[in-house]
């Protein structure tokens, strides 16, 4: 299993049941630094004679180790999904729920919209409290820089668009092109400076500051290249 020179010094043995014992070698490879040869030797029973029952290379403390694998479900980031990229959805996804299943507050809108008109599975009430979350934690909920310095909340501001149903009293839409987050989910509660009733605008003018007045000095008029008083002829005279 292992080439010349790459098996070191013994490290030790362990039981592993009745005539089985793992004895531990030092590995000299650089590639595996920290890692150490496991051979397991049994006897089998009334024989005389020991057999190598199996060897293989083991991680020690401090051995160098790839991540631990994670499904690709649970790695997935929002914005990671590219241009023809495909998420497939599980059939047990507790976000959704079929179309025609009663949902709590909306029944009837659900029922009347989405009964037989081609989306198998709609948004379940565990979805809908999932988005809540994220919305209302997110970048356009109330608790960012941004909506603290905001002069009022977006339920109040024209460009705010209301969704639907149950989510109508808590969220909507902007609509403003110059606002930072037009075109996205915003909560009623957020806010930014381009709200529609925002009319005082800071003035952008630095006002003139009063000239400062010297009263303790005076220029000596007396000094090499000055005009003397005296060489001036009088006023009124060619």
């Amino acid at each position: 299993m292992a080439r010349p020179g790459e098996v070191g010094a013994h490290l030790g043995f362990e039981g592993e049941g009745d005539r089985l014992v793992t004895h531990y070698f030092e590995c000299l490879e650089r590639a595996y630094s920290g890692w150490r040869w496991a051979v397991t030797v049994t006897r089998a029973s009334r024989a005389r004679n020991v057999t190598v029952s199996e060897g293989v290379l083991l991680p020690g403390s401090g051995a160098l180790l790839a991540p631990q694998w994670v499904p690709w479900n649970e790695r997935l980031l929002p914005g990671d999904l590219g241009v023809g990229d495909l998420l497939p959805t599980e059939a047990d996804d507790d976000r959704l729920t079929p179309g025609y299943t009663a949902t709590g507050d909306d029944l009837d809108e659900q029922m009347i919209f989405e009964y037989g008109l081609g989306r198998a599975r709609v948004l379940s009430p565990v979805g809908r409290d999932l988005a809540v979350q994220r919305w209302h934690s997110g970048e356009a909920g109330p608790h960012t820089p941004l909506a603290h310095a905001a002069p009022a909340q977006c339920s109040t501001c024209g460009f705010y668009w209301p969704l639907s149903g149950t989510l109508r009293l808590g969220f909507g839409v902007c609509a403003n092109e110059y606002a930072p987050d037009d075109g996205r989910v915003v909560a009623a509660d957020h806010g930014c400076g381009a709200h529609s009733e925002a009319t005082t605008v800071p003035s952008m003018v630095v006002e003139a500051q009063p000239p400062i007045l010297d009263d303790l000095g005076y220029d000596d008029l007396t000094e090499a290249g000055s005009v003397d008083a005296t060489d001036s002829e009088p006023l009124g005279h060619s």
